[in-house]
Order: C-alpha cells, then sequence, then structure tokens
C-alpha cells in the first residue's frame, strides 16, 4: 500500500468530469469513463497516450507516493492530515492552461503562484516523518543520473527530486509525444479543456490518494478540506 497526497479539484466540479472523461477514469469511484470525441483525435490513440496519467488519476502532487514509516498507521496520517488542512486557508488559482514539460503536456498555472509553492512545500515537510525512507532500488528506480544536484539532493531528503525550490504545480495529461503527434495533441487539448480553465481553480482541500499494491491505478481515499470547520460555514 502507497499513499500521496495530491490536489483534485472536488468530483463534480466540470474541470474533473472532463479530465475523466479525456483521461478515460474517474479517479474518485475508480470506474471506466467513455472516451471523448475530439476532432482530429481517435479514440484508440487518445487511449493509448493517457495511459500513464490514467493510473495516477487527475491530480498535481504535494506529496509524492510513499510507503508508511513503520509504526504509522493510515489512522494517524488520516488524523494528521485532517488537522493539518484546517490550518490552511483556501486560494485560487487565477487560470490554469495546456503547457508541456519535457515532452509530457498538461495543466499548469499561467503564471507562477506563491501560494502554491507555499502550500507544497507545506505539505512535503509536514508529512515527511510518515514516510518510510526510500530503498536503493527505488532511488535507482527514479533514474537519479538524469537529475541536477539540487533535484538529487531532494531524492535522498525528501523521496522525490520535484520538491522546494524545484516543485512546478502541474496536472499530467499524456504520456511522452513528440513531433507532429505532439502538435495535435496539443491543439486537442486546448480545444478540449479551455472552455473549463476559463476561469480561476479553487484550491480548497487535499486528496489523499492510495494505490492498493504496487502499479495498481491510484484512487480518491479522502478529500479534506482546507481551512477551520467554523470559518467555512461563515463562508
Amino acid at each position: 500500500m502507497r499513499y500521496a497526497i495530491f490536489f483534485t479539484p472536488r468530483a463534480h466540479d466540470p474541470l474533473s468530469i472532463a479530465a475523466a472523461s479525456w483521461l478515460g477514469r474517474n479517479v474518485f469511484s475508480g470506474e471506466a469513463t467513455d472516451p471523448p470525441a475530439v476532432p482530429g483525435l481517435g479514440m484508440h490513440e487518445i487511449a493509448f497516450h493517457t495511459a500513464l496519467p490514467r493510473r495516477y488519476g487527475f491530480h498535481a502532487t504535494l506529496k509524492a507516493p510513499f510507503t508508511l514509516a513503520e509504526g504509522v498507521t493510515e489512522a494517524m496520517l488520516l488524523k494528521q492530515l485532517m488537522r493539518f488542512a484546517g490550518t490552511l486557508s483556501p486560494f485560487d488559482i487565477p487560470r490554469l492552461e495546456i503547457g508541456r514539460l519535457g515532452e509530457f503536456f498538461g495543466l499548469a498555472p499561467t503564471v507562477p503562484s506563491e501560494s502554491l509553492s507555499y502550500l507544497a512545500a507545506a505539505v512535503v515537510q509536514e508529512f515527511d516523518s510518515f514516510r518510510a525512507p526510500l530503498s536503493e532500488t527505488e532511488i535507482e528506480r527514479r533514474d537519479p543520473g538524469g537529475l541536477t544536484a539540487a533535484q538529487f539532493a531532494n531524492l535522498y531528503r525528501w523521496g522525490h527530486p520535484y520538491v522546494m525550490d524545484e516543485f512546478r504545480f502541474y496536472m499530467p495529461l499524456t504520456g511522452p509525444l513528440a513531433g507532429r503527434d505532439a502538435l495535435r495533441f496539443e491543439q486537442s487539448l486546448r480545444a478540449f479543456f479551455d472552455p473549463v480553465i476559463a476561469g480561476p481553480v479553487e484550491v480548497a482541500n487535499l486528496a489523499l490518494f492510495v494505490e492498493e499494491e504496487r502499479g495498481a491505478p491510484f484512487r480518491v481515499h479522502s478529500l479534506h478540506p482546507m481551512g477551520r470547520v467554523s470559518a467555512r460555514k461563515i463562508a
């Protein structure tokens, strides 16, 4: 069993519904979804090029997947996550856009967000004691030879290369794409997602994801609203 702390919109948010259709799986229910009709792309090629993000579900990584440390239980993790989320204030991402990270496409903020960077760093630090140390095999699996010095240090210290100053908020939507396929998918992604990313995206919860066994699809275990209950009721 592995756990991860991600951001994902609520289940009935239009962005969640669109992403579930695009990826072919609802990360809340775990059920397969009907493939979208996207001009210029066949259903089979969409399914092929979304296989990798489909397994993880629609999300942005805050605390990368980890195994619980010795002596730590799921109940302890849930209790702390609920408490910690209550100390945070919800905020908006002014707008997301289709962006490219290497050979991958996904959603990213149009401008940098200090609130997102703070949230990610706080989650990484707060829950690091819940994480079992990486084995040498797990470290090698992350291809340390391809990392910068800062990323390599993060991998050893925090269990993931892309944290702290290396963090980038990103919601993956494809596997690697190159050449003409990349251009076609970029155009189709923009046409498909632009209607649901025209306005602000609310960051109002932390999502606990679980992987029942190594290689199994991740799913949402629970959403933990940000902000104290009394404040949320007043709002």
